[in-house]
């Protein structure tokens, strides 16, 4: 018999049928009310996003630069400051030809012809409807000339800016520093929003070192465009409430700079190449921080010419190097009082120990001859006399007795071989050699031997020894403060923009302990001896006060042996003059270095310059009345004529 097969099975097919109907019907339902939920929450929840959005094609946002802040003395006075200028602007939608009239202008003297290239990449780096500075800062000359063939520049317009004005030129302008145009690297390292509708940023000095408060808050204000992107006006923009937020103006610096005393640094450097460093020993103020030449920070916020940059670097006079941060010089006979408390603190000598000076010094076992500075000879000498006539061979016999170790580990405290910690950027920090030095510098062994004629010349800061004048400054403010050190600093203060001022409190350490004052006033004593009878005698006479200070010469090039030291006819090779003093002796209330390049001897070169800028501070202060009588002689001091066995130093 045959088997039955079923051919449709209508309950299975049912039953299938219903099943996806229902999860049909769940998707559905389920995607509809998701659409219901997406669209609830975009109209309900997400409304003020996508208005802001939606505003945003139709509604742009332009900076509104912020006014940088000014830069202030410690009396107030404004140093630096903004002043409205003139600066081409052109659009490049609107210039019939683009190459002709950036040679025209070029024509006119209005744009340098090596920049044509540098200024064309720049216009087509925007887009076509927006303006482009092509020059910044244009003299009324350059606005006359112009002004003139105007109707021939279509596209080419005249606005107004505010710029960074400098009142005194290139005075303090190490220290100030200037603004320049924003460059690639500095694009890698700032937040781009916060420099829209600018173009400058600060460089070197406290312009760079403060920018984030001297550079303010831009402000914006809307402007209604259309698809394209180009503002709309007239009845187009009819109705449309447009925002406007002004801008917060930079932060003002309150700088510890007294403007009288740094003019007199520098019209007493004049045209010599220098520095000048003067310090407040009570906490650290900079009062003085000259550095020549200088040079014209206004240029740089216009945009130099490659032609004019060439000319400020290839100048052989540097004035773009800040020699007071940067300049780093054998230190002379400056160290001579730091060396003397060496030799008191370790007990190698007392101070009223007389040691014989025939003019020259050699070392035992050695036919080599250390000779006394200009050929002189002391005779008996105690340490408050060879400090005061600056004795090389009191500090010859002295260094070698110490050691290198000894005065390396001595003359450390001091800050010597690091930075002083100033605000501003570049700071060198000299070398303050040593065995370990010496061993670490060079690669050769042969080379790595520290000799013991090398100790025999850092007694007299000659040799591998270097420093700066930052570095002598604080040095001499430390000797006046009997061993506490203030780290040097340029800005005492910050002023907001609702005048409220927040001053900065000056930090101290203690660097050198241990050391009794009986030490401390042998070295002070030798110090006043000489600017009353010693090397500088005669530059501080009739004064109210006394004056401690120390002379130096650094020397440029060796003297072979035999030969006698003379003025060389050639500038170059002359030697370093320095000064360092601090005053009034007792209360110092500046402590200050004074550096000339190929000056000769610190007493003629250097010390008048220290004269010139302490009256100009003390006058600045009203520290003394004009008729006050002249300070007593020093106890002991010797008579005027025993300088000329050593003759100026």
């Amino acid at each position: 018999m045959a088997s039955r097969h079923r051919i449709k099975d209508h309950y299975s097919e049912q039953r299938i049928f219903d099943t996806r109907m229902l999860v049909g019907t769940f998707v559905v339902v389920g995607l509809a009310l998701l659409l219901i939920f997406k669209l609830v929450w975009l109209q309900l929840f997400r409304h003020a996003y996508y208005l802001d959005l939606s505003q945003g094609n139709r509604l742009r946002r332009d900076p509104i630069p912020a006014n940088r802040g000014l830069i202030l003395d410690r009396a107030g006075k404004v140093l630096v400051d903004n002043a409205p200028a003139f600066q081409l602007e052109l659009v490049r939608e609107q210039v019939p030809n683009l190459d002709r009239t950036l040679s025209r202008l070029s024509k006119l003297g209005l744009i340098a012809s090596e920049d044509l290239d540098k200024t064309r990449r720049q216009i087509k780096s925007r887009r076509s409807f927006e303006g482009v500075p092509i020059r910044l800062r244009m003299t009324d000359e350059e606005i006359g000339r112009f002004a003139v063939h105007r109707h021939e520049f279509s596209g080419v317009e005249l606005r107004t800016r505010q710029t960074r004005h400098y009142p005194f030129g290139e005075l303090g302008v190490h220290a100030l520093g200037y603004v320049a145009a924003i460059s690639d690297d500095d694009l890698k390292k700032i937040d781009r929003d916060a420099y829209a509708g600018t173009t400058l940023i600060g460089k070197l000095g406290v312009e760079q070192a403060f920018e984030v408060q001297l550079r303010g808050a831009n402000g914006y204000q809307q402007v209604l465009v259309n698809a394209a992107g180009r503002s709309v006006v007239g009845d187009a923009a009819a109705g449309v409430q447009l925002s406007k937020q002004p801008p917060t103006a930079g932060e003002d610096l309150l700088l510890t700079i007294d403007l009288a005393a740094q003019q007199a640094a520098e019209e007493g450097l004049g045209d010599h190449r220098g520095a000048v460093v003067a310090l407040d020993p009570a906490n650290g103020d900079v009062i003085v921080l000259a550095s020549r030449p200088g040079f014209d920070p206004a240029p740089f916020g216009r945009g130099l010419t490659r032609s004019e940059y060439a000319a400020l670097t290839g100048d052989w006079t540097k004035p773009l190097l800040n020699r007071a941060l940067r300049g780093a010089y054998p230190s002379g006979s400056t160290i001579k009082p730091a060396m003397a408390l060496a030799g008191l603190q370790y007990g190698e000598i007392k101070a009223e120990e007389h040691q014989f000076c025939t003019g020259s010094y050699h070392l035992p076992g050695s036919a080599h001859l250390f000779r006394e500075g200009k050929g002189g000879v002391h005779g008996s000498i105690d340490m408050r006399a060879a400090i005061a006539r600056s004795c090389d061979v009191y500090f010859y016999r002295l260094a070698s007795a110490l050691g290198v170790d000894h005065i390396a580990e001595f003359l450390g405290p001091f800050g010597f071989g690091k930075p002083t910690g100033i605000e501003i950027s570049g700071e060198k920090s000299g070398i303050l050699p040593s065995q370990e030095w010496k061993r670490s510098y060079f690669k050769k062994p042969a080379e790595q031997v520290w000799y013991p004629g090398e100790t025999v010349n850092l007694g007299i800061g000659q040799g591998y020894f270097s420093v700066t004048p930052i570095q002598l400054a604080h040095y001499a403010s430390m000797l006046a403060n009997r061993g506490t050190s203030y780290p040097p600093r340029l800005v005492s203060g910050i002023r907001e923009a609702d005048g409220r001022v927040r001053h900065l409190e000056p930090k101290a350490s203690r660097s050198l302990t241990g050391i009794s004052e009986a030490n401390w006033q042998v070295v002070v004593d030798g110090m006043i001896g000489a600017t009353v009878y010693g090397t500088a005698g005669g530059q501080f006479n009739g004064l109210p006060y006394k004056v401690a200070g120390k002379t130096g010469t650094a020397q440029v090039f060796s003297i072979a042996q035999g030969q006698r030291l003379k003025m060389s006819s050639n500038e170059l090779l002359r030697d370093h003059a320095w000064f360092i003093a601090f005053a009034p002796a007792d209360a110092p209330r500046i402590a200050l270095c004074v550096l000339v390049e190929n000056g000769g001897f610190g007493a003629s070169a250097a010390a008048p310059i220290a004269r010139k800028v302490i009256d100009a501070y003390f006058r600045s202060i009203n520290l003394f009345p004009p008729d006050a009588p002249p300070a007593p002689t020093p106890p002991g001091a010797q008579p005027q004529a025993v300088r000329a066995a050593a003759g100026p130093r």
